[in-house]
């Protein structure tokens, strides 16, 4: 076993990168229910040594310093240039993951764990696979149920026929935000199935409820089918003010799985019923992330999501706005010609 040290820094020392509570409540969220922020998740593997982080916001990095003994830049690209780092964590806007992504693998980044969605558009989503690609370098999404034990179970018992042929899937969310939050569902939906989403047709909400993160943002919810392969369809139900509890759901000719309100149970069609005792570990899902991605640099252990993976989840967001703007039509995918423009802006 490998006792080596890797060093990591972070840029974008806010809400989820620095488990900053003065930005957390900038949006109305507490950090202390997040599965995992990047600066707690480093500083409890016992062989990384988080040494940097990087914020434009003096305040940010005024309190990144006091929760730790790394060094603060207010340029990530000083950081990258005078830090030998193995691992990076990426918690800015999506718009700019690309760009920041990049700089990573080309400065010799190892391990490189960005926030999601991947990116705002298709063409920089597959820039940063293909750098990272190049540069011998792991990039890894925080799409964080893919490390999450009780999801992790399901897949396994889905995956093994537990619940017969399936025949439905339900992803269901009150805050909109099909972007930075549906990424999470429809992300899982895949994980859980083992399957891709062929064709989409969606309608956007028009509400128009403010987004958290600023005025610049627009990124609505809305109600959309997705046809996976096979045949499989499934119903998403994300409007921008809440309607009913969170939820993601397989169904199959045996029975159904589901996670609501963080409790996870299989539900059999001959009555019996188990609900998933939650995980003994006290890690959170981005803790264990960063497991792995250390397990990565040890011994080239793959890592259980691929940028590719993040790649198709966007792709599947894009094609809910190209569908709104056809009137609902069925967009079917890959997409494109001028339908790989579309950007969703989401923070």
């Amino acid at each position: 076993m490998s006792n080596r040290i890797y060093r990591a820094g972070i840029i974008g020392l806010g809400f989820i990168g620095g488990g900053d509570q003065v930005s957390g409540d900038r949006l109305g969220q507490r950090v202390t229910d997040l599965d995992g922020n990047h600066r707690e998740a480093f500083s409890n593997h016992p062989r990384v040594q988080l040494v940097a982080g990087s914020s434009r916001d003096a305040g940010r990095r005024e309190r990144f310093s006091q929760r730790t003994n790394a060094k603060t830049y207010a340029d990530w690209r000083e950081m990258l240039a005078s830090e030998k780092l193995d691992i990076v964590g990426v918690a800015s806007f999506a718009s700019s993951h690309a760009e920041l992504v990049i700089a990573c693998a080309e400065n010799g980044v190892r391990a490189i764990f960005c926030e999601k969605p991947i990116a705002t558009r298709i063409a920089d989503a597959e820039r940063m696979a293909a750098a990272c690609e190049s540069a011998g370098s792991l990039l890894v999404i925080n799409h964080n149920r893919r490390f999450h034990p009780q999801y992790r179970e399901l897949q396994r018992r889905i995956a093994a026929g537990e619940l017969g042929e399936l025949t439905g899937v339900w992803l269901q969310w009150g805050t909109g935000r099909l972007g930075n939050v549906g990424t999470h569902f429809i992300d899982a939906a895949m994980m859980l199935t083992g399957r891709r989403v062929q064709a989409v047709s969606a309608t956007l909400d028009s509400t128009g409820r403010p987004d958290c993160r600023g005025s610049e943002f627009r990124d609505p919810g809305g109600w959309a089918m997705l046809r996976f392969d096979g045949g499989l369809m499934g119903h998403l139900h994300a409007p921008d003010n809440p309607t009913g509890p969170v939820m993601i759901a397989v169904q199959g000719t045996l029975g159904r799985a589901q996670v609501a309100g963080g409790i996870a149970e299989i539900t059999y069609w001959n009555g019996q019923h188990e609900t998933l005792s939650p995980p003994q570990d006290p890690a959170t899902s981005m803790d264990i992330a960063v497991r792995e991605i250390v397990a990565w640099l040890d011994d080239r252990i793959p890592v259980c999501c691929s940028a590719e993976e993040s790649v198709k989840t966007l792709e599947i967001i894009l094609a809910c706005h190209v569908s709104h703007a056809r009137r609902a039509s069925w967009i079917g995918l890959p997409l494109s010609g001028a339908d790989r423009e579309f950007e969703v802006l989401s923070g």
